[in-house]
């Protein structure tokens, strides 16, 4: 174990990190350029050791097969979603801050992570099957989570969001344990795709306590990153007039670098049917545990949340979920469908530059 201790390079190095700005974060923090490399230098160290996160969850997935693997990577994802968000509210108090990160990890990774995929795959295989029936089971649930989190506040008052989204953690955990349930036990064979039978290799060598142990202290360590993180950004934001979303779309891009990493090389592999767990399923595991931690956290630091969609947000994810919803219907993808989706996610990027612009 310690020679492969030895070699986990991103946990030196987010050591190493964590030890040097406890004394130069006020030196950095205290001009423009400091905050700015500050930032650069967190950020980087972060998106290393996402990318430990991932190669952990990926062993732990090989040790254990789907659909656990991927039930590892993405609640790993967003345990670290969760953190940075939380960390980035405590600062922040803005009351937007998690809606609009919620919507950017959506659209990254069913737009742009499976998007990106779909393409890279398409053009390697032409065709990559998968289960219709996980696809369908996720799309559904999506629809109901986001109908219940984030469409239906626009119509409750301001006498009653409390009670509302006190019913909205429970039934969020609820609908978690059930799906997970489901995912687990029921109906793994939804979640599984065996047409192509795949040579079957030892796995006695995978230390799978080692890998749990350096995935929870990766995640561990970016939690203290994020810290640091959260104070950079925000002196950066604010010194350059620049709108919180870019920082909401900055997390999320943390929180998914894990997962685009996994679902780039399933797509090299023709594994389609993991590309579509970590996509959809990440999405999913964001709505109905980020959703749930953020309300539930926001009580006890007294910041009233707005978790309500804008209608420009709303549009967005109702043409995600509709592209969906005609893509996902034959358990194949390509390279066009791929393309649907990457353009989608271009188009939130855009809107998110002609807002800024617009306001300088």
């Amino acid at each position: 174990m310690l020679k492969s201790l030895s070699k986990e390079y991103s946990v030196f190095l987010a050591l190493m990190t964590i030890g040097g700005m406890l004394f130069f974060e006020h030196t950095l923090s205290s001009t423009s350029i400091g905050n700015l490399i500050g930032f650069i230098i967190i950020f980087s160290v972060i998106i290393y050791s996402s990318i430990s996160v991932a190669h952990h969850a990926e062993k732990l997935a090989e040790k254990y097969g789907e659909p656990y693997g991927t039930l590892i990577l993405t609640i790993s994802a967003v345990l670290v979603e969760i953190v940075i968000i939380v960390i980035m509210m405590m600062h922040s108090k803005d009351p937007l801050l998690a809606r609009d990160t919620i919507y950017s990890a959506v659209m990254l990774d069913i737009n742009g992570l499976l998007g990106i995929a779909a393409i890279i795959g398409g053009i390697k295989y032409g065709e990559q099957p998968y289960n219709v029936d996980s696809s369908n089971s996720y799309l559904g649930m999506l629809i109901t989570a986001f109908g219940i989190a984030m469409i239906i506040p626009h119509f409750i008052t301001e006498n009653h969001i409390y009670m509302y989204n006190i019913f909205v953690i429970i039934a969020f955990i609820a609908l978690y344990i059930v799906f997970t349930k489901i995912q687990l036990s029921n109906h793994k064979y939804f979640f599984e795709y065996n047409e192509v039978k795949e040579e079957e290799h030892s796995t006695e060598h995978i230390n799978a306590p080692f890998h749990i142990l350096i995935l929870v202290g990766s995640i561990i360590m970016i939690g203290f990153l994020s810290e640091v993180l959260s104070v950079f950004m925000g002196n950066t934001l604010n010194e350059y007039n620049m709108p919180l979303a870019i920082g909401a779309v900055t997390v999320a891009l943390i929180s998914a670098s894990p997962e685009l990493i996994t679902a780039i090389r399933a797509a090299l592999d023709n594994r389609m049917q993991t590309v579509v767990n970590i996509a959809l399923g990440a999405s999913l595991a964001t709505l109905l545990l980020t959703v749930a931690a953020v309300l539930i956290i926001s009580r006890f630091i007294g910041l009233e949340i707005e978790m309500a969609l804008t209608p420009l947000q709303g549009v967005m994810i109702g043409l995600t979920i509709l592209i969906s919803i005609v893509n996902f219907s034959d358990g194949e993808t390509n390279v066009l469908e791929g393309f649907l989706h990457f353009i989608l996610f271009i188009v939130f990027l855009f809107l998110i530059f002609v807002w800024f612009f617009g306001n300088i």
